[in-house]
């Protein structure tokens, strides 16, 4: 994808997970009734998600693909430890993006369960379901 367009649909993005926050926000002002905050929270948490799918398709594509390709083993080696760090690392991150990946590439489970569907990774740039 082109860099300019890119950026501005990350950007474009933003705003409206922006939006959508102070639209939460004044919800617990208004002291709304918590599941339709929730609802929200959840809805926020989707675009977040999407937004770092998004990101990560452009660095696989971009960044990685170039590390990849280098003739510099501790670069190719340096690109695929920032990967695993992401995805294992001590924040819940991993967590929601394994689940936007599953339900990007198409590996969802039949029967909705939320672990097999967390246990989709992605392996040398592929989408793959772990065993």
């Amino acid at each position: 994808m082109e860099r300019s367009r890119h950026k501005r649909e990350l950007l474009n993005r933003l705003k409206s997970v922006e939006g959508h926050i102070r639209g939460v926000q004044r919800m617990v002002e208004e002291g709304q009734y918590c599941i339709d905050i929730l609802k929200q929270t959840s809805a926020i948490q989707g675009a977040i998600d999407k937004l770092n799918v998004m990101l990560l398709e452009n660095h696989l594509q971009t960044c990685v693909t170039t590390a990849i390709r280098s003739e510099r083993q501790e670069e190719r080696e340096r690109v695929i430890r920032e990967l695993m760090d992401v995805f294992h690392g001590g924040s819940n991150i991993g967590l929601h993006w394994r689940e936007a990946a599953a339900e990007t590439c198409h590996h969802v489970p039949e029967h909705g369960d939320a672990n097999e569907a967390a246990e989709t990774r992605f392996k040398a740039g592929h989408c793959v379901k772990s065993d």
